[in-house]
């Protein structure tokens, strides 16, 4: 071939080049000036900016001095975007003065600024760094770490990080620093070095000058090296020290890093990895045993300053210049690491690092800073990352000595070090360095050493074990500049002469040719000097690709001798300058900013263009052509051959004219030694794409007239051979043209060049093409590749004379190939030449034959498969195997039995490649069946619907199979993908939002309320509830109003009506004050009310973060008829008590901060932001922090605000606070809460502290926090503590006089916390006697002495109360009976509960308060938990006989009582005992709304409401009664929680109603909290019974209730509010996924076996409240309409948990023709659709509009409307519509409308064969595959076992395949036989039916001629042995019919 054609093919198109500014300038002229900034002071104007805002930054930058440009920098790299996105932009990030803009931006998308910096200083440098966040230490050390991006800015003193998602860090830097490298692991520092000019004194050992930080929070450690050389052991670890060590480029994937020796001008590789443990030890250890405290003191000084540096302190002006004064002798001459070098056997065979003129790397440490290498090792424990380490357990750094050695993090290992005596010069540090991998992936480093105009490549790979890399030889390109270009494998090389040259890897690809740039004006066209230098023995990278076509591969490992000779001194200087002096005008200066397969060029005039180089190709199929070849070529050859498809395809000029396939088979024939102009088909692919120079010559004629060749060169064309065999063509009856034979004598003798470069390739290319086509055959979308490809493979086989291949082809494309006559000649010489892969098989591998063999249960060979490149065979096969063989391991990892794995012709890379892909995914989900196995397989491998859609329908059918049987009943625990591959959108819903981070809501809209109408909408601001999910509440209560009426009585916005009728006696005067007293009653009422309010819209609120939290107004004026005039209480005509409403206001606050979900999205600046400005704290903000605290927020809030909250000393604010972190902390045992708490309580404080005045409540607060805080910890101390403490004596002067009984009842409940449940498991407290002391509490006795160091405290007596020592049972007898029923909890331990037994004599009674024995009553009920039973008869059992006997009724007085019976001591402990028992029963079924217990309660309570009325009250004392009432009002409550009863809300409204009398605050109260608990959190929310739950219970409704609103004696009113913590939402609420609004469904919940029932399974409506979950098996959602869903619990009831906690919304779906239970509740609607789902003979009848019945979806609706409704005029449609129908019928009720297109395809396929139009086999092959389907046998045991039926109806296949065989049969006895004969004797066959032949050979799979003559067939003459010979070659008996007369008998004389 001619040079001109050479040259022209290597020059290499770039793409259209655009001029380049940096985005960031333009923004940095626009963006808000320094003056704005307030930042003029930090730096003088004249360095930044210009005076005048429109010169911009840095003025005209063509104008400014080189120092000046060097105030702005930016680089750019590939966008890196989130998973699933695939764009394809640049980011940049521009630095100029103290800015720094980050933006991105690409082609089709204008550059936009995503962040933009200003810092206070100038900026040095910019970086994007991605650091490691450290995770939880429990999750499994094979978790992934995350990466966290950020862009990193260098200032002077420190560098700022800003993370992706707006978290900022400052990190001070303690030392210059010189650069610094962002590497895989976070920063890497070069230390700048101060002392350059000194010579460092022979007894100093230097510092490190590298350190790295892993994370902004953490510190900067010295970075360590493991040196190479001999055996490398631990001991060789030291830290990096060494000045001349610079740092070139740090890489990331991998993680290497590049350094250069500044005197020994050699450059080095290091790996750069974590340090392992052993190597830290190494480094800290102390080098010397005897260390002097000099060398203390030294080290001391270096930590301080370091420490100081890290606490933002600023850093001195030299770091390390205080050690330039150490005093020389406090070294150790023994120290080992001082020794002399010549001393230092590792170091002196180091070639590479061998001086002994510089301190260096030798000293095993450097023992002069023990700062880090403190003997006493003990590594900080920050962050998770060292907890491998020992001693890491320390407490938050309290024990950790000033002087802790900073860990090293990252050590260096010793790659490669380059190896050139003669390369040693000067200033050859690369100033550009890269990694590039060529186009068959091996990888190089190639960096640029500019002074000497070279690039050195280094191929380095990985060794066999992933461990390490191994680095071979170097390379050398004369280079001016060079980049790399990732996306297309290749660099670009400025050559000096100013050349653009493209290589890949060392091999040079072509020149760029740059549309609009000038070439280099050069007197000399080559880069390389003539051979006539002493060059010419050398073999240069631009020629050794040709020459040497092996010899860059021989050298793998790093070679110790240089390879190249002295000759290699590339250049000479002389011809180096002419070479650069010789470009005029404007060249190109450098490269920078590479991104993908674009690069800036930087021109000599300063002028800075992008180009973008091609890509190696565009179309699918070249690619994957591209990527078969690559693969079984060797690697120089594929090289080659990417190279020379490179430079074709993007030759100047462009592939416009012609397609990029024409020209890929006309540049791989050309290659394999074809001359493509002589062949026909190829000559017509495309005269203007042909490259032969002979054709191009002959184009250049000019032509006026047309000739003969025109019309023939049309009629042999693609184009027209296409329309030929198109359907259209058919449809129009064309005859086919007959055409003009070409002459073909012209090239009588084709042959083939052996010469060329894939000759010998053939046989193996073909083989990998051929399964190519195989691939594309399985994808729907690949046809036309497919027929563009059979051409191509139709030559190969024909010149290989591989006879099978050419008929399996004909048999595809029987239309396409007929034409391809042409065959070139290869002799026996040649053949002998071509490599005979051992893979090539005789018989052609056919992916659907194997199929089909596969449903037949035939014994197969293994299908060859390329991996990573024919990955959808690999799926298919295997999916096969699996469900159709049964075989449960086809998808395993191990090599498949049912593919082949064709060799690689040279890598190993490709396979690990797939193997690691194939194992990424484990399989972690439960699968039963095969059907469940395949689809979870599939999920696994990534494979989606959309992926099925592409797959031909007899194919897919097993696997849609497969899905449809699934999707009935799949696993609960399946993955989103899983569930939406089968088709299940409710539960792929499901499954994402359970992924979901919940921001709002699962379902936001579903929580928004609309509220009532606009009318009221004003006044419904305020009352606090408006944020309840009406929706939702009105589903669950539809039949009433009862949300709306609970609503009424719990607000307290509106004021209260005053009915007071004023008597003819009553003056004005005393009628107002009547009407202000009859207020003040009803505002103890409305003072009440806050703590149920908080209950009802418990959770239901996410709050808007920059909105405050609304407050409703807590109303106490009153309005009085007639006048509706205002009432008010401050007139000052009653007393009204002082701080009434207080803690009536931190109720209220507690209400409102109760409304926020805990999954809402609040911080500590929104809760400070919450406190009102400019006032004092406000009781409501107390109440609001509490409320926080127990829905989880406050442990948000910040120790500095915690701090100025509790130095307010508001009272109310500090009890909020402590309760709430408590709660908030619970049973964490947190440190630093417990010294928050302890500061509040005397007795946890040493005996010498400073006596603090700490507020009574808020030491009670403290108490129950500590409580809540050591919840169920049985800690030692703090339980010994709090035993002491509910004994506590009163103090002199007046110190714990007051209120004693709510700080032991405190005491009390907290030690019960603490000891929750023990028992008498109690482990090291036996001497402490707990039981015993709080019996003694309870009972009374002589005070023990105290213990310990509370002795003192105790010693003077209260000069107020006289106790003397015996213990107050009133103060103490609650405490400790409580105590004993938490510590004994659920025990049912009967020896301490018979301590708790009420009295059963009269003396005895006496002895006990009545309240007293209903909290023993209690007690003893909860420690008998398992006894209780919901019945009257359990409560009586707990009635003493003798209170029995003289309490036959509550309301009856019995004149006939014994005269020695106090019958008031009688009827108070009857009244108690009963109530204490109800409560009991309350908490035993709390939540459960068990209806005996209800039952039972329900009787209790009306019986205490009519004796609050009768006459006896007076006997039992009406407190006493109104409190036993409500006790067991609050306990029926409980057992209802959540159900909002019907008959509990009227008992609440009646006692709403009561305002007089014995009604006092604490009785509205608990009416009120009963009244709550039933509609908690809006019915969304119940109450559980866990330990904890039940202890918070406990606290809340503790049943002695505040006489008045500031009552605390007794109790402390903000515990009422610990219920919370016993709340659990259990609501389900069903939510159809197509509307996505809640709705009914049908759910079925078992219950387990336990001690008292039997398994048992109930019907439930949801949505529904849950039992607890923990006594369910499964939950199932049932019933025709709905999809079934089952969730079993015994797996676990994460899933479910999570739902509920998620607001409870469980998304199903309504099966086909069913309606909702709101629209159609008894299912009788839904008949309709019954009617179509039997196939009686009406159902054609039915109106399209019907389908909107069963399916929303808009195609099948489409559907419908298009081809199924009947038309009056077209009779002869009449049948074809009546089929479309009843198909869309049958797909639309059953559940199937995916099968809609198959059907429809199988249907087309039919009719097409029956017109005689089918050009391709196609369609035949996959009829074949679903009747092979419905025939195999696996499928019909499938069958035997499952309930749903089948896919395809089996009327319609049988329709169907009768259709089929009448055709084919019919075709064979009118004129098919004929040309059967000839096929078989393979004779010449008439072209006219050519098709009909194909179709006929496919469907009954006749075998080929060679088959049958290896068979022995033709001889044959009786039909037995027929039938013998044809049952050897597997044919069926109904193909073996059709053919037995052909080859039997006369054809002619053929017997039907």
């Amino acid at each position: 071939m001619s040079n001109v054609y050479e040259e022209r093919v290597t020059m290499i198109a770039a793409g259209e080049m655009q001029e380049f500014v940096p985005f960031g300038r333009d923004h940095c002229r626009r963006h808000p000036n320094a003056t704005n900034l307030q930042l003029r002071q930090l730096q003088p104007a004249s360095e930044l900016w210009s005076s005048d805002g429109d010169a911009g930054l840095v003025g005209s930058l063509r104008e400014v001095t080189i120092h000046e440009k060097q105030k702005e920098s930016w680089h750019l790299r590939k966008g890196c975007c989130e998973i699933g996105e695939e764009l394809d932009y640049d980011e940049e990030l521009y630095v100029a003065g103290n800015m720094v803009i980050w933006s991105r931006g690409s082609k089709s998308h204008a550059s936009s600024v995503y962040k933009a910096f200003t810092v206070d200083s100038q900026v040095l440098q910019a970086l994007w760094c991605n650091f490691s966040i450290p995770q939880d230490k429990t999750q499994c050390a094979e978790a992934q770490e995350k990466r966290e991006r950020c862009v990193c800015i260098v200032q002077k003193s420190s560098v700022n990080v800003h993370t992706m998602d707006g978290k900022d860090y400052i990190a001070p830097l303690p030392f210059q620093v010189a650069d610094i490298w962002a590497t895989a692991f976070g920063l890497m520092f070069e230390r700048s070095n101060p002392v350059l000019e000194l010579p460092l004194s022979p007894l100093r050992e230097p510092l490190p000058t590298m350190f790295s930080m892993l994370h902004p929070l953490d510190e900067i450690a010295p970075v360590v090296c493991k040196p190479g050389g001999c055996a490398a052991s631990v001991t060789r670890v030291q830290y990096v020290a060494d000045y001349t060590m610079k740092i070139v480029f740090s890489g990331t994937a991998p993680s290497i890093i590049l350094t250069y020796d500044t005197v020994q001008c050699l450059h080095t590789v290091w790996a750069l990895r974590k340090i392992k443990t052993e190597e830290q030890n190494t480094v800290l250890r102390h080098p010397s045993t005897s260390g002097t405290p000099q060398q203390i003191a030294t080290s001391s000084s270096l930590t301080a300053h370091l420490r100081s540096v890290s606490k933002g302190e600023s850093p001195i002006a030299s770091p390390f210049q205080n050690f330039s004064s150490f005093p020389s002798q406090n070294r150790s001459t023994a120290s080992p690491g001082t020794h002399s070098r010549s001393h230092s056997p590792s170091i002196s065979n180091m070639a590479a690092l061998s001086r002994s003129h510089s301190p260096s790397l030798g000293a095993s440490a450097f023992s002069g800073i023990q700062r880090f290498n403190l003997s006493t090792y003990t590594p900080s424990p920050k962050r998770g990352r060292n907890s491998h380490s020992p001693n890491s357990t320390l407490s938050d750094s309290l024990l950790v000595s000033e002087t802790e050695p900073v860990i090293p993090e990252l050590c260096l290992e010793h790659l490669w070090t380059e190896n050139m005596p003669n390369m040693r010069e000067k200033n050859s540090q690369a100033t550009k360095v890269f990694l590039t991998s060529d186009l068959c992936g091996q990888r190089f480093l190639c960096y640029l050493v500019e002074s000497r105009h070279q690039l050195r490549c280094v191929k380095f790979e990985e060794s066999n074990d992933l461990t390490q890399l191994i680095f071979g030889t170097v390379t050398v390109i004369q280079a001016k500049d060079a980049a790399p270009l990732e996306s297309i494998d290749t660099m670009v090389v400025l050559e000096s002469c100013g050349n653009l040259v493209l290589y890949t890897g060392v091999i040079r690809v072509g020149k760029v040719f740059i549309a609009g740039l000038p070439a280099p004006s050069l007197s000399v066209s080559n880069p390389m000097p003539r051979p006539s230098t002493p060059l010419g023995s050398v073999s240069t990278p631009a020629r050794s690709s040709s020459r040497h076509p092996g010899a860059l591969d021989e050298n793998v490992w790093p070679s110790p001798v240089p390879e190249l000779n002295d000759s290699t001194k590339i250049h000479d200087s002389n011809y180096m300058d002419d070479c650069t002096f010789h470009q005029t005008g404007t060249y190109i200066h450098s490269l920078r900013d590479p991104v993908q397969n674009r690069v800036t060029l930087e021109m000599s005039n300063g002028n800075l263009i992008r180009i973008s180089m091609p890509e190696i190709t565009n179309s699918q199929l070249v690619k994957k052509c591209l990527q078969a070849i690559k693969y079984i070529l060797p690697k120089d050859v594929a090289v080659q051959v990417l190279i020379k498809w490179y430079n074709t395809y993007n030759a100047p000029g462009g592939p416009n004219y012609h397609s990029e396939w024409n020209l890929f088979v006309t540049c791989l024939m050309n290659m394999m030694g074809y001359s493509t102009d002589r062949l026909t088909w190829t000559r017509n692919l495309d005269l203007e794409g042909s490259l032969s120079p002979v054709i191009a010559a002959k184009k250049a004629r000019p032509s006026e007239v047309g000739s003969d060749e025109d019309w023939e060169y049309l009629l042999t064309c693609d184009y027209h051979r296409n329309f030929e065999s198109h359907l259209l063509a058919g449809a129009l009856h064309l005859d086919p043209l007959k055409v003009l034979r070409p002459k073909e004598e012209a090239f009588p003798n084709l042959g083939l060049d052996s010469s060329t470069l894939l000759f010998g390739h053939i046989p193996a290319i073909l083989f990998v093409l051929h399964l190519i086509y195989e691939e594309l055959k399985l994808d729907n979308l690949m046809r036309e590749g497919a027929r563009a490809l059979v051409v191509l493979l139709h030559q190969l086989a024909r010149d290989l004379k591989l006879d099978a291949y050419m008929d399996s082809y004909w048999r595809d494309y029987p239309l396409l190939v007929k034409n391809l006559k042409q065959s070139c000649k290869i002799d026996q010489a040649q053949l002998r030449l071509m490599n005979q892969p051992p893979f090539l098989t005789v018989e052609p591998p056919s992916i659907y034959h194997w199929l089909c063999s596969c449903l037949n249960g035939d014994v197969m060979s293994p299908f060859p498969y390329l991996p990573g490149i024919c990955e959808r065979t690999k799926l298919v096969v295997q999916s096969f195997a699996l469900y159709t063989l049964g075989d449960e391991n086809a998808l395993s990892h191990e090599p498949s039995l049912y593919l082949l794995r064709i060799a690689a012709g040279h890598r190993k890379q490709q396979v690990e490649e797939d193997s690691k892909r194939r194992s990424m995914n484990p399989c972690t989900i439960s699968a039963t069946s095969l059907a469940a196995k395949l689809v979870v397989s599939l999920t696994n491998l990534g494979f989606t619907l959309k992926d099925l859609q592409s797959v031909p329908f007899g194919v897919a059918l097993p696997i849609r199979d497969a899905i449809y049987h699934c999707r009935s009943q799949p696993s609960s625990d399946w993955s989103e993908a899983a569930c939406s591959l089968i088709g299940r959108q409710d539960l792929s819903k499901q499954a994402h939002e359970g992924r979901l981070h919940k921001t709002k809501s699962a379902l936001g809209h579903l929580l928004v309320s609309d509220g009532a109408s606009s009318g009221n909408e004003a006044e419904e601001e305020e009352d606090g509830m408006n944020d309840m999910n009406q929706d939702l509440m009105s589903l669950i209560w539809n039949e009433d109003l009862r949300v709306q009426e609970v609503r009424r009585l719990l607000q307290s916005t509106h004021p209260v009506r005053v009915n007071v009728v004023q008597m003819p006696e009553v003056s004005d005067h005393e009628f107002i004050e009547e009407k202000e007293n009859r207020l003040l009653q009803l505002c103890q009422r409305t003072m009440a009310l806050p703590p149920g309010r908080g209950m009802f819209s418990l959770f239901s609120y996410h709050p808007v973060p920059t909105e405050p939290l609304p407050i409703p107004k807590l109303n106490l004026t009153g309005r009085a008829a007639p006048r509706n005039t205002t009432v008010d209480l401050n007139s000052g005509n009653i007393d009204v008590p002082p701080n009434m409403a207080s803690w009536a206001s931190f109720h209220n606050g507690v209400a409102a901060g109760l409304k926020i979900a805990p999954a809402s999205q609040i911080d500590s600046a929104w809760i400070v932001y919450n406190r009102q400005k400019n006032t004092e704290l406000t009781n409501e903000y107390a109440g609001l922090l509490m409320a926080l605290g127990l829905n989880g927020h406050l442990s948000k809030l910040t120790t500095m605000s915690i701090h100025d909250y509790l130095s307010k000393g508001h009272e109310m604010t500090s009890i909020g606070l402590l309760l709430g972190i408590s709660a908030a902390k619970l049973g964490t045992m947190d440190i630093s809460v417990t010294r928050l708490l302890s500061i509040h309580i005397p007795a946890l404080l040493p005996p010498t502290s400073t006596e603090l005045d700490v507020p009574h409540n808020l030491q009670v607060a403290a108490v129950m926090g500590v409580g809540l805080v050591y919840q169920g910890t049985a800690h030692r101390h703090i339980a010994e503590v709090l035993l002491t403490e509910i004994g506590r004596p009163p103090g002199p002067e007046m110190e714990n006089c007051t209120d004693r009984e709510s700080y032991s009842l405190a005491a009390g409940l907290a030690l019960g916390m603490v000891c929750l449940g023990h028992g008498s498991n109690l482990i090291g407290m036996s001497d402490l006697n707990v039981p015993d002391q709080l019996y003694q509490y309870m009972v009374g006795g002589h005070r023990r002495a105290q213990a310990g160091i509370l002795r003192e405290k105790h010693k003077s007596p209260s000069y107020q109360i006289k106790e003397g020592d015996t213990v107050n049972v009133d103060v103490t007898c609650p405490g400790a009976t409580l105590a004993l029923a938490l510590l004994y909890l659920k025990t049912n331990n009967r020896s301490i509960a018979d301590w708790l037994r009420a009295p059963d004599t009269q003396y005895l009674l006496d002895f006990v308060k009545p309240e007293f024995l209903l909290m023993r009553t209690l007690a003893r009920g909860l420690i008998m938990w398992d006894e209780i039973k919901p019945s009257p008869a359990w409560i009586n059992s707990n009635v003493p006989t003798i209170v029995r006997q003289n309490n036959t009724s509550l309301n009856t007085v019995d004149g006939q009582a014994p005269e020695d019976v106090d019958i008031q001591t009688m009827r108070q402990a009857h009244t108690n005992i009963i109530a204490g028992a109800c409560m009991a029963m309350g908490l035993r079924f709390a939540g459960s709304s068990n209806a005996a217990a209800f039952n039972c309660l329900y009787k209790y309570v009306k019986m205490f409401l009519e004796s609050v009325s009768s006459p006896v009250a007076v006997l039992a004392g009406h407190h006493n009664l109104e409190t036993c009432l409500s006790v067991v009002l609050l306990s029926l409550a409980l057992v209802m929680a959540g159900t909002g009863n019907l008959k509990v809300l009227q008992l609440c409204r009646f006692m709403h109603k009561r305002t007089g009398g014995e009604m006092n605050y604490g009785f509205h109260m608990a009416t009120h909290m009963a009244l709550g608990l039933l509609f908690l959190g809006g019915g969304r929310y119940s109450l559980c019974t866990t330990n904890s739950a039940i202890a918070a219970l406990l606290c809340a409704l503790y049943p002695h209730f505040p006489a008045h609103s500031t009552d605390n004696r007794y109790h402390l009113q903000a515990l009422r509010h610990l219920y919370v913590l016993a709340a659990e939402p259990r609501l389900l609420v069903p939510v159809d996924v197509d509307t996505n609004t809640p709705c009914y469904a049908l759910i079925k919940v078992t219950y387990k076996a336990s001690q008292w029932s039997d398994e048992m399974t109930v019907n439930l409506m949801a949505p529904c409240l849950l039992p607890e979950l923990h006594l369910l098996k499964e939950i199932k959602v049932k019933g025709p309409k709905y999809w079934e869903i089952m969730m079993d619990l015994l797996k676990g009831a994460q899933s479910l948990q999570s739902i509920l906690s998620k607001d409870g919304f469980l998304y199903v779906k309504l099966r086909a023709g069913h309606l909702s239970y709101t629209e159609d509740p008894k299912g009788f609607r839904s008949l309709l659709a019954q009617t179509f789902t039997h196939r009686n003979p009406e159902f054609l009848s039915i109106k399209p509009e019907a389908v909107s019945a069963f399916t929303s979806d808009p195609a099948l609706l489409s559907f419908a409307e298009y081809f199924c409704k009947h038309s009056k005029k077209d009779g002869e449609k009449q049948e074809v519509l009546d089929l479309l129908s009843s198909i869309l019928y049958e797909c639309v009720t059953q559940e199937k409308p995916e099968m809609l297109p198959t059907y429809m395809a199988v249907d087309q396929a039919v009719r097409r064969l029956e017109r005689k139009e089918m050009s391709e086999t196609f369609e035949l092959w996959q009829m074949k595959l679903v009747q092979q389907f419905y025939n195999s046998t696996s499928l019909q045991t499938n069958f035997k076992n499952s309930s749903t039926g089948l896919l395809i109806n089996s009327e319609f296949l049988l329709a169907m395949k009768s259709s089929l065989d009448c055709t084919l049969d019919h075709w064979l006895h009118a004129s098919g036989d004929v040309l059967l004969h000839s096929y078989l004797r393979s004779q010449p066959v008439e072209e006219s039916q050519i098709a009909m032949l194909a179709c006929f050979l496919v469907y009954h799979s006749v075998p080929t001629h060679q088959q049958m003559t290896a068979n022995g067939i033709e001889g044959t003459t009786g039909f037995s042995q027929l039938l013998l010979k044809f049952s050897q070659l597997r044919l069926p008996v109904q193909a073996l019919l059709r053919l037995a007369p052909v080859i039997l008998g006369n054809p002619q004389a053929m017997l039907v």
